[in-house]
């Protein structure tokens, strides 16, 4: 606890470029780490997260004013260790050159696909998940070989140093070098020539991240968010569907980029649900905004920004369903979930990514007027369909457009370690995550070599008659 009590460092933005070229010039010096290498640099972070793992529950505890250890475990610490393990173990086949097919024009030659580390991969970190937002991507870069710079979110200070001195464990500050600030260091940040960088946060500030990086033409993986619609169908049992989806709204109080963002559910359902939805909360968190398992807002800025939204759904004429009594506690940031019904379209809980325990219900009459109602908004990270109807999962699955979906669940489509993680359109571009984590911060370099013999001069001018007949007889055709 007492790396928590030092003063928070914020980096001096003019000196971003240098720790840049000293990242650079370390992974110059050592271009091509070796399996066994990645491998260590993997099991060493590792011990250090499951050695500070108590540290940093306590640490997300003060930044949120009251987060539960449960809800740091499962979503931060245990992710990054079952991603360490998976990586571990398949690491060696993902570096292994592949061999590809050289053709007829090409032989004889041998054609390969070498996957080369690409220096210095930026990552940007968010409020909301820090340990696992920051590790999870550093874990796959270094994997594939690369240096890092983090740059970390200035709401979380008190998490900021616990995980500083977790890294400081395990890397020097030429294989990973930690960044503090304010926005102003953050745009500098993401203007700096990476080799790759990747940014988890909103899409309007995604965008700013897109505008500076062009420039230089860096590379970019945004994990952004938007509004991910959870689709309950007609032939799908309220009950089991809120079972299914309340965990996903419920852990961390909602401030999750795939947490169930609305709900499309039949029209004349509303009330069932509502108490469904109350009867499972209040089995989850029995005291209600005051269970020890239920998180706080961030900050008083977030936490004013929902409880506007709701003040101006509820001027606008929404019914707001709060599912306990007292709904909130302003002096500790802790609100219940509140549904919401008869929500204006113009409000800004449709307008906008929730991020936070506030969920509208949105009726349909038919199920071509809930797809479309999804179709004509933009792509969103997540998308969530209760249904136990397998053509009715196969049409969803093939119509819609998301990052990710899962079907009769919520939020564990992110757990898979063996699928891509990542968003379409506003929601986001690039994936990562196991395999796709490795490809994304690689070079996959094509490499073709012969021996002495080639066939390369048949091609050379001057072009003869006999060539043309030959390029028309094997390849024209």
């Amino acid at each position: 606890m007492e790396a928590l009590q030092r003063q928070v460092p914020h980096t001096d933005k003019f000196a971003l470029p240098d720790r840049l070229l000293h990242l650079r010039q370390a992974y110059q010096a050592d271009p091509m780490p070796s399996l066994g290498e990645r491998r260590a640099q993997l099991q060493r972070l590792k011990h250090a997260l499951l050695a500070h793992k108590q540290g940093l529950c306590d640490a997300l505890a003060r930044d949120y004013g009251q987060r539960s250890d449960y809800d740091s475990l499962i979503a931060d610490i245990l992710p990054c260790v079952m991603q360490i393990n998976y990586t571990h173990k398949r690491l060696g086949r993902w570096m292994k050159p592949q061999r590809r097919h050289a053709g007829l024009l090409l032989a004889p030659a041998r054609v390969e696909v070498h996957y080369q580390p690409l220096g210095v991969v930026g990552i940007m970190v968010p409020w909301n998940f820090p340990v696992m937002l920051s590790l999870g991507p550093l874990i796959s870069a270094i994997a594939a070989g690369n240096r890092a710079m983090i740059k970390l979110s200035e709401f979380t200070p008190h998490t900021n140093v616990a995980l500083q001195t977790l890294l400081a464990e395990v890397f020097d500050e030429r294989q990973v070098c930690v960044i503090e600030g304010d926005a102003e260091v953050a745009a500098a940040f993401s203007t700096l020539p990476f080799d790759h960088l990747l940014f988890t946060g909103s899409t309007a500030v995604g965008k700013q991240v897109m505008a500076a990086a062009a420039p230089q033409l860096t590379p970019l993986t945004l994990e952004l968010g938007g509004k991910s619609p959870c689709l309950i169908a007609p032939d799908m049992p309220l009950a089991l569907a809120v079972e299914r989806m309340i965990f996903g709204k419920s852990l961390n109080a909602g401030q999750i980029c795939v947490a169930p963002d609305y709900v499309l559910l039949p029209r004349g359902q509303e009330q069932a649900f509502i108490e469904a939805y109350r009867r499972n909360f209040n089995r989850l968190y029995p005291k209600g905004v005051a269970s020890p398992d239920y998180g706080a807002i961030i900050n008083e800025r977030q936490y004013q920004r929902l409880t506007g939204w709701l003040a101006e759904a509820e001027q606008a004429g929404a019914q707001l369903h709060p599912c306990a009594s007292p709904a909130r506690d302003d002096g500790t940031r802790r609100l219940v979930p509140h549904l919401l019904t008869e929500v204006p379209e113009h409000c800004q809980l449709l307008q906008q990514e929730i991020f936070g325990p506030l969920l509208p219900l949105v009726p349909y009459d038919d199920l071509e007027q809930a797809l479309a109602y999804i179709a004509a908004r933009p792509r969103p990270l997540a998308l969530y369909l209760m249904s136990l109807d397998p053509a009715l999962q196969a049409r969803v699955t093939r119509e819609t457009h998301a990052g990710g979906m899962a079907i009769n669940e919520s939020l564990f489509q992110v757990a898979a370690d063996d699928a891509p993680f990542g968003g379409i359109g506003p929601s986001g571009m690039g994936h990562y995550h196991g395999h796709e984590g490795f490809l994304t911060f690689s070079k996959a370099k094509t490499v073709l070599s012969r021996g002495k013999f080639s066939t390369g001069s048949l091609v050379y001018p001057p072009y003869r008659r006999w060539y043309q007949r030959l390029m028309m007889a094997l390849f024209l055709r």
